[in-house]
């Protein structure tokens, strides 16, 4: 059943033309083009920008190896914080998907957080050509504090962000419905929230294509 008349609903399945324009996005040409340790190494703002923003092994990794369709395109880590850097990928002639570090660790030194959230912060809020953020949420979790910090950022950055939910195959049925609760109310409080959520799982390939529709339908 359709959840539209609720906020925040499920986006709907792609029609076969968005998805036939988001398969042919990331079949063309998906590049590592760098990575970015400070605002100086940032590529030209010449083109159109999403980034994905996540916990620590929220499933950031998955999900774009998943969504470009390449197995090792963005390194899965088992150390959570281990990525320090923005990494920039070239999607076709026209896009950039940039992986941003995964925040709320505690294992890293103070000095290397407050590095990268002072970046993070330039990066964001002085980004003209960065369209979207889709900010990942671990569907066993829903949204956590931390979670929060970073939407308030987006927030006081004026940068839309769309929450994608991962992992859910790892719930059940009847866990889904408290989790989208639970994520809805959490994002009435935030204005820069776009107002439709994607559920995923990379390891079963839910979502992805509807995924991939809506970052190709970004202009």
């Amino acid at each position: 059943m359709s959840d539209m008349r609720l906020p925040f609903p499920l986006v709907e399945d792609p029609d076969d033309a968005s998805r036939e324009r988001g398969r042919k996005l990331f079949a063309g040409e998906v590049d590592f083009l760098k990575g970015v340790v400070a605002m100086s190494g940032l590529p030209p703002d010449d083109r159109i920008e999403v980034c994905f923003a996540g916990r620590s092994n929220v499933g950031k990794s998955s999900l774009i190896n998943a969504v470009t369709g390449r197995k090792a395109l963005a390194r899965a880590s088992n150390t959570p914080g281990r990525t320090q850097e923005i990494n920039f990928f070239t999607v076709g002639d026209d896009r950039y998907l940039v992986d941003l570090p995964g925040y709320g660790y505690a294992n890293a030194p103070v000095n290397v957080v407050e590095k990268w959230q002072a970046l993070l912060k330039q990066y964001l809020s002085g980004r003209a050509s960065l369209r979207r953020a889709f900010v990942l949420i671990d569907s066993r979790h829903g949204i956590k504090p931390v979670d929060d910090e970073i939407m308030t950022l987006l927030d006081k950055s004026a940068v839309t962000f769309q929450v994608v939910l991962t992992k859910s195959d790892k719930i059940k049925p009847s866990q889904h419905d408290a989790v989208l609760d639970q994520v809805r109310e959490k994002l009435s409080k935030h204005p820069a929230a776009f107002p439709e959520l994607i559920s995923t799982s990379s390891e079963k390939g839910d979502g992805i294509a509807t995924l991939r529709a809506v970052i190709a339908g970004i202009t």
